[in-house]
């Protein structure tokens, strides 16, 4: 019987894999870079990068480009640890955290294993990643409100976990002491947890790290490092996950970061106090624009992310995400069963925000 793979190669090219033909791949949200849109469907930082990226920037000597960067990005590593409180030899760098999480499928799970676990509504890359290196995975359901269910990610008979905290999309996080909890309580399986938002929540399970081997934490420099553009993501882990990770990308891409890269994570790593500031300011308008849309009549589940899930009763959320595009305002929608009814939305400057609710007023009469 002919898979769909097989239909799809035959109405195309006859030399693609069936892989290629037959896998659904991630869709990013939409990149309009036309000035004319408020863009509040990526979970950009709002706010530039620190000063001394500028100056990292500036300094930065072109002709070094003619030599490769430092293949594990050894100077980086040093000062992530130093940022986390952990060794060098805990760190791994990825290109963005997509990839770092997209390497741990063949690090720490076999295809003919027992495979991965993940929420049902949660980062839409995840099963996607299965796909590609054939890692089977089960699916958790999120509870009526949202909130992920550990207990019965506990009962689930796989490999490992993976866990974003806080979730995507609903914004929604667990107190750290509730995933080391469940970490200690499933010593011989491992657990991922991708902290791409932990920073506008302040509940980071990475100082875990020293004290559960099977504990893998995954960051970005996309989110609060406003550094979305320059794709860098790191892992915190014990010696043995780390040196996993490595073998692996050093089968796929020995040199992941490119010199600019380095130089310029280094520069926003050492500007904490910074980002800091930021992060507050984005944390202070999650919540003026969290009430604004409950007075509107949205329902909107306590996030812990930059940025907002809201979905309004007896509204579609491609309406609303269609009415929003039209006056120039971008939010992201997925037309999925449980959550066709919201729309998730970036956290922006006051200005932003001040827009999206004008656009949504205006929606509403």
């Amino acid at each position: 019987m002919q898979t769909n793979a097989d239909k799809q190669r035959e109405s195309g090219s006859p030399f693609i894999s069936r892989l290629a033909a037959g896998i659904t791949p991630y869709t990013a949200g939409e990149q309009l870079n036309d000035r004319k849109y408020v863009k509040l469907n990526t979970n950009e930082n709002p706010y530039p990068p620190a000063p001394a990226v500028f100056e990292a920037l500036k300094n930065f000597d072109a002709a070094d480009l003619r030599l490769y960067p430092s293949p594990n990005a050894d100077g980086l590593r040093e000062k992530i640890a130093a940022a986390e409180s952990v060794e060098k030899e805990n760190v791994f760098c990825g290109n963005g955290s997509d990839e770092v999480l997209a390497l741990c499928l063949p690090a720490f799970f076999d295809p003919d294993g027992k495979g991965t676990c993940f929420a049902d509504i949660t980062y839409s890359f995840y099963p996607v990643f299965c796909a590609f290196y054939s890692v089977p995975y089960t699916v958790v359901p999120l509870r009526a409100d949202f909130s992920l269910d550990l207990q019965a990610f506990s009962t689930t008979d796989c490999q490992g976990y993976i866990i974003a905290n806080p979730n995507a999309p609903t914004g929604m996080g667990i107190p750290k002491e509730d995933i080391f909890s469940f970490v200690a309580a499933q010593k011989d399986r491992l657990v991922i947890v991708d902290e791409a938002y932990m920073d506008f929540y302040g509940q980071s399970a990475a100082e875990g790290v020293k004290r559960y081997k099977n504990l893998l934490v995954v960051k970005t420099f996309s989110k609060s490092y406003s550094l979305a553009g320059i794709r860098c993501g790191y892992a915190l882990g014990d010696k043995n996950l780390i040196d996993a990770l490595f073998r692996v990308k050093d089968c796929f891409n020995s040199y992941p970061l490119d010199r600019v890269c380095q130089a310029v994570c280094v520069a926003a790593i050492s500007s904490r106090g910074y980002y800091a500031e930021c992060t507050q300011k984005v944390i202070a308008e999650r919540t003026r624009l969290c009430a604004a849309l409950r007075e509107r009549g949205f329902t909107v589940p306590e996030s812990s992310a930059n940025f907002l899930f809201a979905g309004k009763e007896g509204t579609d959320g491609a309406a609303v995400y269609r009415a929003l595009r039209e006056r120039g305002v971008l939010v992201r929608h997925w037309n999925k069963p449980k959550i066709s009814g919201y729309c998730r939305i970036t956290v922006g400057t006051p200005e932003q925000n001040d827009a999206l609710l004008r656009a949504i007023d205006e929606f509403l009469r």
